[in-house]
Parts: structure tokens; C-alpha cells; sequence
């Protein structure tokens, strides 16, 4: 890619290029507009559009799962446009669909406005990590990295919380509002300030990604590998998928799953440099370090379970409720086990890829959240529907009963009596790809060994 003479002049000016920083606020807008949305999208497609938990769920599995999907290609086009033309392009299709979700509650314009969020959100986490790693070089880019990255925890952070406050003085809807309204700073931000790197001509075309992608799927180790990780990424992605209607449905509509998510960003930030440079320094294998995620990943759920016997707490003279302490110290749980598994997966994914192919391999590792949410939110809808259904649908005289259990007098409705159970699912989903998990490293470990013997005969 070839950079602009305003770029090059930026870059002799500072250590990071206007562009640089540019890109790193509006990818702060950006991730506070998503998160701020997806933490309530089955809410929004459930209570809003009439979907039913089970619809909801497939439909959010698709979304999610895609857009996960999209990016490499979307760079490829991005390449050929330019930067600021891509940006441009993603900012008005998000503002956009945001807009539609908010303005239009029907069900085609529901699927008309998440297609343009996925689209937008596409070009987005292509271009604004190419946009870091253009506008930085070997001696500050890890840096420029971890900015980046410390970036998309502040949207998540703020997004999340804000949203919160907007959901229950306003109204679901007015929180994809909200969300236009940061993309359309965002494409104003990116149409004033953001000085133009141009990569025309420059770039893999879809063709060529399309059969690296080929490539890259007829790695059969690698991509079991992707396949049991999925299963991590199923369980923490219950934040978006589960947690919110499990909170609101077993202890009231003053929950905050909203904040409660915003644990695991905090845990993440905390103790992701510790964990990495204490794995390193006792020189803990990649896998081993991907097993201890995934050891620690099923332990969240059934902490997630335990809400039905935990006795109350008082914090700093609040009362917290059982469920709400289950889930907060399951997600912080989540975020440890998070820790381990992301710094050292994509470090055991670099070292998978043949010679000159490291990038390729980089750009689809996100195909773990792809499998990880087809299958996170696919049953997700199924598993709330059997133990955890939607309030609204019960019986009047089981509506009045869960009412009153919510307000503190008796207990809850039958039906409810076994939610628990769901997190034992998500628990079994961990465990299976632990066991997984090491039967892939003892077949992966005799394999080697054998080249390794056939090498020195």
C-alpha cells in the first residue's frame, strides 16, 4: 500500500500519523455503537419485533457469525477503494441500519438494517487494523496495537453502560439511536480529518483470498483446532446471547446485564499483560495456555448455574441477588479464562502457517467466533424457551406469580425452576472441547514426533 504525502508528513511530525489517531477515535465510536446495540439484540428481536426466542436466536447466530466472516474479503475491497472511501462507506451503512432499527419496528426492515450493520461493520474491523498497522512500523506497532485494542475495551465499556441507562428511562429502541448518532460522528470525524491512505491496485483481489481461504480450511489441524476453540467463544458469548434475558426474566427488570457484561472487559484489560508475560516467563506452551482457557471456561458456566443456591449478599449496604452474584463472578471467570486463550491462539495460529502465509492465516483465525456463535446463539433460543421462557407468553395467573417474585413476595413460577439448567448446557459445551483439546494435542504431539523420527533415519 502507498501512502499519501500528507500521511508521510504526519508520520515525520509524530510517532503516530494523524490518520493513526483518527482511525483509533472512531473505532472507539464505532465498538460503543455495536456493543451498545448487540447487548440487547435478542431483547430488541424478542420484545420489540416479535420474534420468538427461538427466532431470535438463529437470527442473531447469523448476524454475529458473519460478520465475523466478512472482514478479510471486505479488506480485499477496501484495498481497491481506498481507506477513507471504505470508511466513509461502513460509518453510512451502519448509521444507517442503526437508524432503521430504531425508526422502523417491522420485521423485513429488521433484516434490511442488520445486513447493512454487517456489511458496515465488516469494512470496519478490516480497514481500522490495516489503517494501525499502515500507520505504524517494526519499532512501535506492537504498541500501536495495544492501543488499538485499548480502544475497543472503552466502547465496549462505555457503550454497554450507557445503554443501560438509555433502555430503562426511554425504551429498547432508542438505543440503536444512539448508535446512529455515534456513527454519524464518526463519518463526519472520518470525512474531515482522516487523511486519505490510498491502496489502489494494491492488495489481494476476492479471488485470491477466496482460495487462501480454500487453503486455509484444508488444514486439518488448524482447523480442528478452530473448531474446539469454537466452543470457548460459544460459552463467553452467553453475554450477548443468554445473559440479558436470563437476568431480566429471573430477577426483575431492574438488572443490569448491561453493566454485568462490562466485568469481563474489565478483567480482560486488567490481567491480559500479566497472564501472558507470566505463561512466558514459565514457558507455558500456546496449547497449553489455549487448555488452561479451556479448562476454566466450563467452571464459568456452572458458577453461571449457581444462582438458585447461593443465599443473598449485602454489598456496601445493597442487597444483591443470588442470581446477579452468580453471573458476576461466571463472567469475571469468562474474562480470566479469556486471558489465556486470545494472546497465545493467535500466536499458535501464526506458527501454523506454512512459509509467507503468516497474514493469510492471521486475517481467518476470527473463524473461531464464527463456529463459536452459529453454535453459542443457534440453541441459545431453544435452551430459553424449555427453562427460561419469555414472561409475556405465560398463562395470566403464572404472569401475576412471576410478577410478584420479582417484587420479593414468593417464589417464582414452575417453569422458571430449572433455569439453572442452561448454563449446565454451555458447561458440557466447555468440558467436551477441553477433552478435545487434549486429545488433539497427545494425536497432534505423536505426529510430530514420528516426522521427527523419520527426519533423523
Amino acid at each position: 500500500m502507498t501512502e499519501t504525502k500528507t500521511d508521510i508528513q504526519d508520520v515525520k511530525k509524530s510517532k503516530y500519523s494523524s490518520s493513526f489517531w483518527t482511525a483509533n477515535a472512531t473505532e472507539l465510536l464505532e465498538r460503543a455503537a455495536f456493543y451498545a446495540m448487540f447487548i440487547s439484540i435478542t431483547l430488541y428481536l424478542t420484545d420489540l419485533i416479535g420474534f420468538t426466542d427461538i427466532e431470535a436466536g438463529l437470527i442473531s447466530a447469523v448476524f454475529s457469525s458473519v460478520l465475523y466472516f466478512l472482514p478479510t474479503f471486505a479488506g480485499a475491497v477496501a484495498d481497491k477503494m481506498g481507506f477513507k472511501k471504505s470508511l466513509l462507506l461502513a460509518f453510512a451503512l451502519l448509521a444507517i441500519g442503526y437508524f432503521i432499527m430504531g425508526a422502523f419496528l417491522t420485521k423485513p426492515s429488521t433484516f434490511i438494517s442488520l445486513f447493512f450493520i454487517m456489511v458496515g461493520g465488516a469494512f470496519i474491523k478490516s480497514v481500522i487494523t490495516g489503517t494501525v498497522a499502515h500507520c505504524s512500523d517494526e519499532d512501535n506497532r506492537a504498541r500501536a496495537f495495544s492501543i488499538f485494542y485499548m480502544m475497543v475495551n472503552i466502547g465496549s465499556f462505555s457503550g454497554k453502560t450507557v445503554a443501560k441507562f438509555i433502555r430503562v428511562d426511554y425504551g429498547l429502541e432508542y438505543v440503536n439511536f444512539l448508535s446512529a448518532g455515534l456513527c454519524f460522528l464518526a463519518f463526519f470525524i472520518i470525512l474531515f480529518l482522516f487523511k486519505n491512505i490510498e491502496s489502489k491496485g494494491e492488495g489481494k483481489t476476492i479471488g485470491e483470498i477466496w482460495q487462501g481461504f480454500l487453503r486455509v480450511v484444508t488444514n486439518f489441524r488448524f482447523m480442528t483446532l478452530i473448531v474446539i476453540v469454537g466452543g470457548f467463544w460459544a460459552i463467553q458469548h452467553q453475554l450477548y446471547a443468554t445473559m440479558p434475558k436470563f437476568v431480566l426474566r429471573t430477577v426483575g427488570p431492574a438488572a443490569s446485564p448491561e453493566w454485568y457484561a462490562n466485568v469481563n472487559p474489565l478483567v480482560v484489560v486488567s490481567f491480559v499483560a500479566l497472564v501472558t508475560e507470566v505463561t512466558k516467563r514459565l514457558k507455558v506452551s500456546s496449547l497449553t495456555s489455549i487448555g488452561i482457557a479451556l479448562l476454566i471456561i466450563p467452571f464459568s458456566a456452572l458458577t453461571m448455574s449457581m444462582g438458585n443456591v447461593l443465599p443473598k449478599l449485602s454489598l456496601f449496604g445493597q442487597i444483591l441477588h443470588p442470581v446477579t452474584v452468580a453471573l458476576l463472578v461466571g463472567i469475571g471467570l469468562q474474562g480470566f479464562a479469556e486471558c489465556f486463550l486470545s494472546p497465545r491462539f493467535l500466536e499458535y495460529a501464526s506458527k501454523q502457517a506454512p512459509e509467507g502465509e503468516t497474514a493469510l492465516y492471521m486475517g481467518f483465525q476470527n473463524i473461531t467466533s464464527f463456529f463459536g456463535n452459529l453454535l453459542g446463539f443457534g440453541i441459545s433460543g431453544y435452551l430459553l424457551t424449555y427453562f427460561c421462557p419469555d414472561p409475556n407468553k405465560l398463562s395470566p395467573e403464572l404472569y401475576t406469580q412471576w410478577q410478584n417474585a420479582i417484587a420479593g413476595n414468593g417464589a417464582l413460577p414452575a417453569v422458571y425452576s430449572h433455569a439453572h439448567y442452561i448454563w449446565y448446557a454451555f458447561a458440557l459445551i466447555g468440558f467436551l472441547a477441553f477433552i478435545a483439546l487434549v486429545i488433539f494435542a497427545k494425536v497432534t504431539q505423536g505426529i510430530d514426533k514420528k516426522k521427527e523420527l523419520r527426519a533423523e533415519s
